[in-house]
C-alpha cells in the first residue's frame, strides 16, 4: 500500500507539462473497435485506468501495443468476444463505453453494469434509452446489459441530462447506423469534441460536436487513423491550484484557456493571477484567496472534477466560501479529511460552506476517490509540517507521475511503499 508524504509550506516555481487527457483517451481507445483497420493514439497517459481499458480491449480480441512511452497502436480486426466482464467494468466506469462500438460494428454486446469511484449513482439509463431509440433490443440480466441489433437505425434522441458518457456511447454507435442521428441536449465537453475529431478522421460524418446538438450521418465503415489526445484540462486545473495554494509561480505547458474558462474566472474572483501565454497558462499565487461562491455545472460551467481541488484552496481563504455540487450527490467526501488538516468546512446536502483559516497543519489523511486524493495533496503542499496521504491508488487512476511533476516544481513530496507485516 503506497502513501504520499509531503512537507508543506514550499512555494512552487517553474514549468510543468501536461499529460494527455485521461477522460479523452478512454473513449478514443474504445472507438478503435469501430474499424478493422489499425489506429494509433499519441499522448496517451500511462495510468491505471488506461491499463484497464487496454486489458478490456485485449480480452475482446483486439491487439494493443505500446510504440513508445505515450503512443499506442490498436487493431480490432480479430475481435471475437463481445462481453465486458464485471471484474473489469467494476473498477472503471468508462469500460461501459464499449457497448456502443460493439453493438454498432458487430450487432451484439454484453457489458456489466459499471463501477468506478463511489461519488454517486450515475445511472446508465440514458445510454440504454438512446440505444433503444437507435433500434437496439436491450435487456438487463444478472448484472449485465445485453444488447442486440442487426443494424442500428438513425433517430432523433433527446438526452434527459447532458451525460458525457451517454453522448460518447451514442456518438460512436451512430457513426455506423443507417441514416441520420440527431443528439439533442448533448454534452459539450472538449473530450466530446476530441472524440468527434478522431471519428471524423476515420471517415465519420459528424456536425456540431461541442454544441448542444450533434448530427451524425451514418456510414458503411470507418478506417484507421493516427490521432493525438488533447491535454488534460483537469490536470491543468490541478497544477494551477498548486501554484495558487502555495503562493507560487508556475507555467502549465499545454493548458488551454478555452477549455478552462469558467474555472479560470472563479480563480480570478478568488484573487489568483492567471495569464494565458503562447505555451500554456501561468499562475501566480497572491497569498490567501478571497472567498467565492460557485456551483458545479455541465461544461462549459465549473467542472465537478475540479471541485475538490478548489475547496482545498478555499480552506485558506480570507472570507467564507460556498460550493454547491449539482452533478454528483456524494462528492464531498474529501471535506472531512480537509478538516483533519485544520480546515473549517460544513456540509449540508449539496452545499459545502468553507470558512477560511489562516493556515493548515499536516496530518494523516485518507483519499476516498480520484479527485479527493489530489485535493488532499494540494492541501498538504500548503500545510505546515508533514501530511501523509493514504489510499493513493485512486490517484494513480488519473494522474501520471504527479509526485515527480510536483517535485520538479520544488515540492517536498515522495511516495512511500508500506510493506505488510508478515
Amino acid at each position: 500500500m503506497d502513501t504520499i508524504l509531503i512537507q508543506g509550506g514550499v512555494p512552487l516555481h517553474g514549468e510543468v507539462t501536461l499529460s494527455g487527457a485521461k477522460n479523452a483517451a478512454l473513449p478514443l481507445l474504445f472507438a478503435s473497435l469501430l474499424t478493422q483497420d489499425e489506429c494509433t493514439l499519441r499522448g496517451v497517459p500511462r495510468l491505471v485506468d488506461i491499463r484497464t481499458a487496454l486489458g478490456l480491449l485485449t480480452e475482446l480480441g483486439a491487439q494493443a501495443d505500446w510504440l513508445s512511452a505515450n503512443e499506442v497502436t490498436l487493431s480490432a480486426r480479430r475481435v471475437d468476444q463481445f462481453e465486458a466482464p464485471y471484474a473489469l467494468v467494476k473498477t472503471m466506469r468508462a469500460s461501459f463505453l464499449v457497448l456502443g462500438p460493439l453493438l454498432a460494428r458487430f450487432g451484439r454486446a454484453r457489458v456489466s453494469t459499471p463501477g468506478g469511484c463511489a461519488i454517486g449513482a450515475r445511472p446508465v439509463n440514458i445510454h440504454l434509452a438512446g440505444l433503444q431509440q437507435l433500434g437496439a433490443a436491450i435487456r438487463i440480466r444478472q448484472g449485465y446489459v445485453e444488447a442486440r441489433a442487426s443494424r442500428l437505425t438513425g433517430a432523433r434522441i433527446r438526452l434527459d441530462f447532458p451525460s458525457v458518457g451517454a453522448t460518447e456511447n451514442l456518438l460512436m454507435a451512430a457513426t455506423l447506423a443507417t441514416g441520420t442521428t440527431v443528439l439533442d441536449n448533448a454534452a459539450r465537453e472538449p473530450e466530446i469534441e476530441d472524440l468527434a475529431a478522431m471519428l471524423i478522421a476515420m471517415g465519420a460524418r459528424i456536425h456540431g460536436a461541442g454544441s448542444r446538438t450533434i448530427v451524425i450521418e451514418g456510414v458503411e465503415a470507418l478506417h484507421g487513423v493516427s490521432h493525438r489526445v488533447i491535454p488534460d484540462r483537469v490536470e491543468a486545473g490541478t497544477f494551477l491550484i498548486a501554484g495558487a495554494i502555495t503562493s507560487g509561480n508556475i507555467l502549465v505547458r499545454g493548458a488551454r484557456a478555452d477549455h478552462l474558462a469558467s474555472f479560470m474566472e472563479t480563480l480570478q474572483r478568488a484573487g489568483v493571477t492567471i495569464t494565458p501565454e503562447p505555451e500554456g497558462i501561468r499562475v501566480r499565487g497572491n497569498g490567501r484567496p478571497a472567498g467565492v461562491q460557485f456551483n458545479t455545472r455541465p461544461y462549459p460551467g465549473f467542472p465537478t472534477d475540479l471541485q475538490a481541488q478548489m475547496m482545498a484552496l478555499l480552506t485558506l481563504g480570507e472570507q467564507q466560501s460556498s460550493i454547491t455540487e449539482t452533478i454528483f450527490e456524494n462528492r464531498f467526501m474529501h471535506a472531512q479529511e480537509l478538516v483533519r488538516l485544520g480546515a473549517d468546512v460544513y456540509v449540508q446536502g449539496h452545499t459545502a460552506t468553507i470558512q477560511g483559516v489562516a493556515f493548515l497543519s499536516g496530518a494523516p489523511v485518507m483519499a476516498t476517490d480520484l479527485r479527493a486524493s489530489v485535493s488532499l495533496i494540494l492541501a498538504g503542499l500548503a500545510a505546515r509540517g508533514e501530511t501523509e496521504v493514504s489510499r493513493i491508488y485512486h490517484l494513480d487512476r488519473g494522474y501520471e507521475h504527479i509526485e515527480a511533476k510536483l517535485s520538479q516544481l520544488g515540492a517536498k513530496i515522495q511516495r512511500q511503499t508500506i510493506r505488510p507485516v508478515q
